[in-house]
């Protein structure tokens, strides 16, 4: 269980605890964040022993913008997160999150040490998540 998850370790000093949940600096927003995105990160904090450490939640249509994210990004809605877990491989994560029923789309980003998930509902006939930028 998530509850069990770690953040102990120097990978986690001077993180910030919002909301039970640590983020990377300050203007990550990890309020609004939909029951089922939270279900999510406690299944790879479950599955891993390891808290995630939000690069970004919930983002207002300007930051949204300046991160150049797309206009109907799952950020505005509250139910996306991009996030890494320190000492687990980026190819690990992408793997559980593969296999995961309640992760509908999952972004991996080339070069970066997180991935994107969110909990869109999957087409019709969709048995993993829709996948994008890089996957």
């Amino acid at each position: 269980m998530a509850m069990f998850a770690s953040s102990s370790g120097s990978a986690y000093a001077g993180k910030r605890n919002d909301w039970g949940t640590i983020v990377s600096s300050r203007d990550v927003n990890a309020l609004c964040i939909a029951p089922k995105l939270r279900f999510v990160i406690w299944e790879f904090e479950g599955h891993f022993g390891r808290k995630v450490i939000m690069n970004s939640g919930y983002r207002d249509r300007q930051h949204n913008s300046a991160a150049q994210g797309a206009d109907n990004s799952y950020h505005t809605k509250c139910m996306a997160a991009d996030f890494y877990i320190p000492g687990v491989d980026k190819r690990e994560l992408i793997a559980f999150a593969m296999r995961t029923e309640s992760v509908g789309g999952l972004g991996c980003y080339p070069g970066r040490k997180f991935i994107h998930v969110d909990v869109r509902e999957r087409p019709r006939g969709y048995n993993r998540p829709v996948t994008f930028s890089g996957c």
